[in-house]
């Protein structure tokens, strides 16, 4: 039995609880259904983005191979690379999750930091190669950043549409039931009182 005293008060009390309760749920099970959307789009992505590293990866390490067979491992120009300061995240909001998104300077790919005197095209595509691998790595980064994120809040969402669907709602339920039968339990008391109290009075 509720812990509550049957009044009308507690019942709308009661009633507008039972309402948010559901509310609350609704939106819940919606969020939950657009991050579920979200997180599989992004998981089919993940999944090509390593793909095509993989593939890059081999083909760039196949092209240095080759560089180092005919030019030999030079380290002057693995010197000649200068570091990549130009990346930046921002943020943008899906259903109150914040998702990074990774961006760079462009141009990498074409400027060339060492001279052709002394060099292949073997390098070249070489060094191509690894600055794709570098764009595709910085965009793996994102994804997963972005499926982590969303999978925590996904589990999150879960629990409290879950505890309001088992407790909360169930609780409040009972409590507006128990609490209208009782009213009604005393409205038939006090109408079956009246009715003895007036055939009293007419005898």
């Amino acid at each position: 039995m509720p812990n509550v005293i049957p009044t009308k008060g507690n019942l709308m009390t009661l009633k507008r609880s039972l309402a948010l309760a559901r509310l609350g749920y609704d939106l819940m099970d919606r969020k939950r259904n657009i991050l579920i959307r979200e997180i599989m789009g992004l998981l089919g992505r993940a999944a090509d983005i390593q793909g095509r590293i993989d593939s890059t990866f081999s083909a760039a390490y196949g092209a240095l191979r080759s560089a180092n067979i005919t030019l030999g491992q030079n380290m002057d120009l693995a010197a000649s690379i200068p570091p990549d300061i130009s990346v930046s995240i921002r943020f943008r909001s899906v259903m109150g999750v914040e998702i990074p998104t990774v961006t760079a300077e462009e141009g990498e790919e074409t400027s060339v930091p060492y001279g052709f005197a002394l060099t292949n095209s073997r390098l070249d595509e070489a060094k191509a190669g690894f600055v794709r691998v570098k764009r595709l790595t910085r965009e793996l980064a994102e994804v997963e950043i972005s499926i982590y994120r969303l999978a925590v809040a996904i589990k999150k969402t879960q629990k409290r549409a879950n505890a309001l669907q088992n407790i909360m709602i169930p609780e409040f339920t009972q409590s507006v039931k128990f609490i209208t039968d009782a009213l009604e339990e005393k409205e038939r008391e006090e109408f079956s009182r009246l009715k003895v109290i007036k055939a009293m009075k007419g005898g």
